[in-house]
């Protein structure tokens, strides 16, 4: 005989990171709705994040969650942590985010915290600065882990780009524009 009061294990943790109640003025009065941040991952390099709206906290925190299940991205992890800095300006949030030495663990305040961990980087350091709203340095921490490139992604973008060099772009008569390799 089954249970059926047992929930299922879901495949990614989640965790609320911010809940707001909203207010909406019309004619008959206010309107209160609640509006919750939620960011969702596997601890093995997928994350996401998003806000739901409804008008009790429970409904907002399942939409998000559906909606951050559609908004997953793969962070590239190398050895714990990330390949490269990078500093991202979203709004008026900047995140940095910088590698760090194994056993250094996470380096990281309030909401860009919650969205690393839930990407499975144990070592980063990271400074968030300019904005105080979670939800705006949810979103540049998101931005800045959508920048992250892997070692091969860049040499293959470098040996693109050297090749793109070689060719020279001339202009013929009829005003066609046709490229030709030049040698060294």
């Amino acid at each position: 005989m089954k249970k059926f009061n047992k929930k299922e294990k879901s495949e990614f943790d989640q965790k609320i990171i911010d809940i707001a109640r909203v207010v909406r003025i019309v004619a008959g009065g206010r309107r209160f709705r609640f509006r919750a941040t939620v960011a969702i991952g596997d601890k093995r390099g997928r994350v996401g994040v998003a806000i739901g709206k409804a008008s009790d906290v429970s409904s907002a925190v399942s939409k998000a969650v559906t909606q951050a299940k559609k908004n997953m991205i793969t962070v590239p992890i190398t050895n714990g942590t990330i390949p490269h800095e990078v500093l991202v300006k979203l709004g008026a949030a900047k995140i940095f985010l910088k590698p760090a030495r194994p056993g250094t663990g996470i380096i990281a305040g309030g909401a860009v915290r919650s969205v690393i961990e839930l990407a499975g980087i144990k070592d980063i350091v990271s400074k968030m600065q300019g904005s105080s709203n979670k939800t705006n340095n949810v979103q540049a921490t998101i931005s800045a882990l959508k920048n992250l490139r892997t070692t091969e992604v860049i040499l293959l973008e470098k040996d693109k780009s050297s090749k793109n060099k070689d060719k020279k772009e001339i202009k013929s008569e009829n005003g066609v524009r046709e490229e030709k390799n030049v040698k060294k």
